[in-house]
């Protein structure tokens, strides 16, 4: 499993205004789209995955949070901010939890932190827009691929066969990463393995010709911290 990331120096210092900490459980939601947001919360252990549900019901998914991760991106300093996205677990864990009002006086108080936080607001928001880039432009074949590259920077490990992707995932959690079906899905892992671009053992994906799937989705070789799923 990938490395716990590290926190930027001058955020760890939101560890302060920590109000406690919360266990949650496995399939549960953290919070849901459209609720009020009093909260920020700072990943202890545990996946959580951060999606959105599209107008026809299917659930598109933007990021998989582990340790080090900060969630909750909300509309700080202004009147009865809603989460923008939802969180659920797909591994029971704990998070930090960071009152809103209290994080908004920090941030006053502390042009230091602010910078950085807005910095860190900044990279999540990167993200999303090279995900739905890559959506728009690319199609289910380019979403899926596009999809491939974020996991093997994000929970891949170099083997002797190519990249062991150590992030379980079932073909309908591709699917919902992608904003497609999982039949859809189902055909394209079965077309890479095919060829030879991939195999699967059990669960696991290793990706045997990373560059095929840079090549084919025209990759701009954006910086591995945006080209991430978490």
């Amino acid at each position: 499993m990938q490395s716990v990331k590290e926190i930027p120096a001058k955020l760890t210092q939101l560890f302060e205004t920590v109000h406690h900490i919360k266990k949650v459980e496995k399939g549960t939601f953290l919070f849901q789209e459209g609720s009020a947001a009093e909260e920020l919360f700072i990943v202890q252990s545990g996946i959580i995955q951060i999606s959105k549900i599209i107008p026809d019901g299917r659930e598109l998914t933007l990021r998989m949070c582990s340790k080090g991760d900060f969630i909750g991106e909300l509309d700080l300093f202004s009147p009865n901010p809603r989460y923008l996205l939802s969180a659920r677990l797909v591994e029971s864990g704990e998070v930090a939890v960071i009152m809103r009002d209290v994080l908004e006086e920090k941030l006053a108080q502390n042009l230091a932190i602010s910078l950085e936080f807005i910095k860190w607001m900044s990279q999540q928001y990167r993200k999303t827009q090279t995900k739905f880039r890559d959506l728009v432009l690319h199609g289910k074949k380019g979403a899926l691929y596009s999809t491939l590259i974020r996991i093997t920077n994000s929970y891949g490990i170099k083997t002797n066969q190519g990249v062991l992707i150590e992030l379980p995932l079932t073909n309908q959690e591709l699917a919902n990463f992608c904003g497609t079906s999982r039949e859809v899905v189902n055909r394209l892992l079965s077309d890479l393995r095919k060829n030879g671009i991939i195999s699967i053992d059990k669960g696991s994906i290793t990706i045997h010709d990373l560059e095929y799937l840079k090549m084919e989705i025209d990759c701009e070789e954006c910086p591995t911290e945006i080209c991430k799923i978490d």
